[in-house]
């Protein structure tokens, strides 16, 4: 839970999707050009058209052509960086463990007996038993502070 006030983390989470869709063409152009087997003539190609964070985000196949990437496997080399930025985006907007009573209440729970258990007034503090159905997205907020 300590991450949970952590300045950074507060700043950083749920902007990630901002900020991507922020990048200034200069940015994406560095985004491509770290890509392995990518050219680094495709990657002035975003700069020379002024793509976006939010216009990379949208691009598909006809796009790339358009911008003028002519090999088929950079393009599908491409799409594919392009779709994994888009699933790390979202997973970066981590739901707060406000969002879950349940979680957040089993996570109070387990603190509790932890302070029980270090004071002595309990041999160990058992771990949370979550429902089947809640499981997921217990292990994401665990995980995540």
């Amino acid at each position: 839970l300590a991450r949970q006030f952590d300045d950074t983390k507060w700043t950083e989470q749920g902007s990630s999707n901002l900020r991507v869709k922020e990048w200034s063409p200069h940015e994406v152009s560095d985004w491509v050009g770290n890509i392995a087997h990518i050219p680094s003539d495709v990657a002035a190609l975003f700069v020379m058209h002024e793509v976006s964070g939010s216009e990379l985000i949208a691009l598909n196949e006809f796009g790339l052509e358009k911008i003028g990437v002519k090999r088929a496997g950079t393009i599908c080399l491409l799409l594919d960086e392009i779709s994994n930025l888009k699933k790390t985006v979202s997973e970066d907007t981590v739901t707060l463990i406000e969002h879950s009573p349940y979680c957040f209440g089993k996570i109070l729970d387990y603190l509790r007996l932890k302070r029980l258990q270090s004071e002595g007034f309990i041999d160990e503090a058992p771990r949370p038993c979550v429902y089947d159905n809640q499981k997921n997205r217990f292990a994401k907020v665990v995980k995540y502070y």
